[in-house]
């Protein structure tokens, strides 16, 4: 494929390029030693599991591995102790060496649904971070000064409130900048709230004498909600994980505002079908359902296959179209032991559904009113229900638990 075919490919969906004449240059290149690019994402095995926000960037990944450049998956099993500190108001809680090792395991088992495995290189940066002396670390912190750490906004902004800010947060970016020497990295791809992070890995290539990598930034996806970041702390999030039935429905919870964005984000549509889509909604304003219907059945297909996008599409129409009640609804033993009086507390009863992922998730739930128990909306958390066999409770618009006297 020629060069503008790639850089057209390469530059779609892209926030910001650093820079289109500097990508363009290594592209030729590499084409013309007949050498593969090496293109860098770097993640840290923070939480078990991967959303549609993260593909964003994965799907990036897979262009660059299908136009033939070599990918490395650099799993931040170091810096991942430290956590990015990248939008945080306040010092990340630090994880634990187990945490982080467990959550990289599933990682690994879950990049193969996007990337292709034979073509991806996955490595841990504690293979180079942790080898490092104590006279390495003190030469590559000299790269860098307090001054230019505080240019960064999250940084700023926490000094300026006289907020604490550990000495070992001024490391992370040094260390996930440390990764692209450490590989010699071509290109590097993050999400625009990564930009500090990716220009300190340019600089510092430039400082051991490599030539500095081009940045690809791309978009942050929105969650459900349709404004905050997508995120499992803040349950607005769909990850490749979750059921063909659960991943249908949340699609199509979505705010149409955000159909046309996921199309191009996290689908591999084509381009010009998702134009189409576009001005069949925007322009000629007809009904946005049957686009998002189209997009769920996408994603799940993905990531599920075709039949299990069609039993998906289908138990949609029976459970939120016809009213009725999906087929597979789990059931939850309630120990009657547990029971005072019969009842139990409201908290109690949607934490026990397993449908939450802990009491204060439940007490959430309860005040946004998304909790229903045979119909009836609850949205105090001060109650005890009485439980009968058959209860069923509902959490927000997808999840179903039936509860059963154990």
């Amino acid at each position: 494929m020629d060069i503008n075919s790639q850089l057209k490919i390469l530059k779609q969906g892209v926030n910001d390029l650093i820079s289109e004449q500097d990508l363009e240059k290594k592209l030729k290149e590499a084409e013309k030693e007949n050498r593969p690019l090496r293109v860098k994402l770097g993640l840290d095995p923070t939480a078990p599991d991967i959303h549609l926000g993260h593909t964003v960037v994965l799907k990036k990944l897979k262009q660059f591995q299908d136009l033939g450049h070599e990918v490395y998956l650099i799993i931040g099993d170091f810096t991942g102790r430290i956590g990015d500190p990248s939008g945080k108001s306040k010092t990340r809680k630090q994880l634990t060496e187990a945490e982080v090792k467990e959550n990289a395991r599933t990682y690994e088992k879950q990049f193969s649904k996007i990337l292709d495995e034979k073509k991806t290189k996955l490595v841990f940066n504690s293979s180079w971070l942790a080898e490092m002396d104590f006279e390495a670390v003190i030469n590559l912190s000299s790269k860098y000064t307090v001054a230019r750490m505080l240019e960064r906004e999250d940084f700023h902004n926490r000094y300026i409130e006289g907020k604490a800010i550990g000495i070992h947060e001024f490391f992370y970016p040094l260390m996930q900048g440390y990764d692209s020497v450490a590989i010699k990295a071509d290109i590097e791809l993050g999400g625009t709230d990564q930009r500090f992070n990716l220009l300190v890995g340019r600089n510092l290539q430039k400082e051991y004498g490599q030539e500095p990598q081009v940045l690809i930034m791309m978009p942050i996806l929105e969650g459900l909600d349709g404004s905050e970041k997508m995120s499992k702390s803040l349950d607005n999030y769909i990850g490749i994980k979750d059921k063909p039935t659960d991943m249908y429905g949340k699609v199509m919870s979505l705010p149409d505002k955000l159909i046309v964005r996921y199309f191009e984000l996290v689908t591999d549509l084509d381009p010009q079908e998702v134009q189409e889509i576009k001005e069949e909604i925007e322009v000629n304003n007809l009904n946005p359902m049957q686009y998002k219907k189209k997009l769920a059945f996408t994603i799940v297909k993905e990531y599920h296959g075709t039949d299990e996008a069609d039993r998906a599409a289908e138990e949609f129409e029976n459970v939120f179209s016809k009213g009725n009640l999906p087929e597979d609804i789990p059931v939850v033993d309630i120990d009657k032991d547990d029971l005072e009086d019969g009842k139990l507390w409201i908290v109690k009863v949607v934490a026990e559904t397993g449908l939450v992922d802990s009491n204060s998730q439940a007490r959430r739930m309860i005040k946004q009113g998304a909790v229903r128990i045979n119909g009836q909306k609850y949205e105090k958390i001060n109650l005890d229900i009485k439980i009968e066999d058959g209860m069923i409770v509902k959490i927000g618009k997808r999840r179903y638990a039936e509860l059963r006297i154990k």
